[in-house]
């Protein structure tokens, strides 16, 4: 027979208490049904009953989130169900690890933190190495935590300016009967960057910065010729680079510079005789000292818990494979 024991953990109010589950008892219930015990909650105390081995799990995960709102964290579904994982699987990073790398970009914004152990490795390889290949499945933070180191980079004066880019694939032939300028035709292709870049700086400070060029967003197209001094440069959507393009974007690093390429080589939109500059990329520079490949997982997708099943199916249903790099 289990021995079954009780311990009434203490909090600061039941404001706090109810701050730590996002004020979901779903999550509560969980906890219940993973940690195999009952709680019961009531303004600032929080009642665990069970084995006394699962009764301190789920002291370890109050006190992970306890910690993680102290140190400014916005604790939702997403980072109780982590905290949860961090005891229940031991090889889960806890969210304090993950605190470590926080991006702080403004004192009215809460940091930006990263959501799984695959984000933190590449939040960490994107300050060690001057160019980072993120690749991996949609969700997974890999264009919005570059963008997020971008506006850290310039904010401590690090670079002199951002560069935005991604492959318009069908900004050209396609889209010459459509209305208005290059400008308007493009635009839907790069709506995505200025969405994530609203999110992390002013509107206003937006405008005035690409008003005096230290942002710049732009299709690819826009790179050739040019040599990019003391920026910070992302490429997303490189799977949809020619080969071509992407050793133009490749070869456009100046000095006191950071490239992220980020990309998803299960997505290209190419036409069929255009291979891919991603998965050339990966392959010819699998060796290249400076050069760093992150590789995101199913595990890292961070947008609905839906979309990671989604990810997991079709990436069964094709048979995906990687293409060949150093990890």
């Amino acid at each position: 027979m289990s021995v079954t024991d009780a311990q009434t953990l203490q909090f600061e109010s039941g404001r706090v208490l109810q701050s730590l589950y996002g004020n979901d008892l779903t999550l509560l219930k969980t906890l219940e049904k993973t940690l195999e015990v009952r709680v019961t909650t009531r303004d600032g105390w929080l009642r665990v009953e069970g084995a006394p081995d699962r009764i301190e799990q789920t002291r370890r995960v109050f006190d992970q989130l306890d910690r993680a709102r102290q140190g400014g964290l916005n604790i939702r579904k997403h980072e109780f169900l982590h905290a949860l994982r961090s005891v229940s699987e031991p090889q889960e990073a806890s969210l304090e690890e993950l605190l470590d790398t926080k991006i702080l970009l403004s004192p009215k914004r809460p940091p930006i933190v990263p959501k799984t152990a695959g984000q933190k490795a590449y939040l960490q390889a994107i300050q060690t190495y001057d160019m980072v290949f993120g690749v991996g499945p949609a969700g997974t933070g890999k264009t919005y935590l570059a963008m997020a180191m971008a506006v850290q980079a310039l904010k401590k004066e690090q670079v002199t300016r951002i560069i935005l880019t991604r492959p318009a694939v069908e900004a050209g032939e396609a889209l010459g009967f459509l209305p208005g300028d290059l400008k308007e035709k493009i635009m839907p292709y790069l709506r995505p960057l200025y969405d994530a870049l609203h999110d992390m700086v002013d509107a206003e400070e937006v405008q005035r910065l690409m008003e005096r060029g230290v942002i710049e967003i732009a299709p690819l197209a826009y790179m050739r010729g040019r040599t990019l001094n003391r920026a910070f440069v992302v490429l997303d959507e490189a799977q949809n680079t020619t080969t071509e393009q992407m050793f133009m974007f490749l070869t456009r690093l100046g000095a006191e510079s950071k490239a992220v390429i980020t990309g998803d080589y299960t997505q290209i939109d190419l036409p069929p005789n255009k291979r891919s500059g991603l998965v050339e990329a990966m392959q010819a520079l699998k060796d290249v000292e400076g050069i760093n490949f992150s590789h995101f997982g199913e595990q890292d997708v961070i947008r609905h818990e839906l979309v990671q099943s989604i990810v997991r199916a079709y990436r069964r249903h094709r048979g995906t494979g990687e293409p060949e790099t150093k990890r």
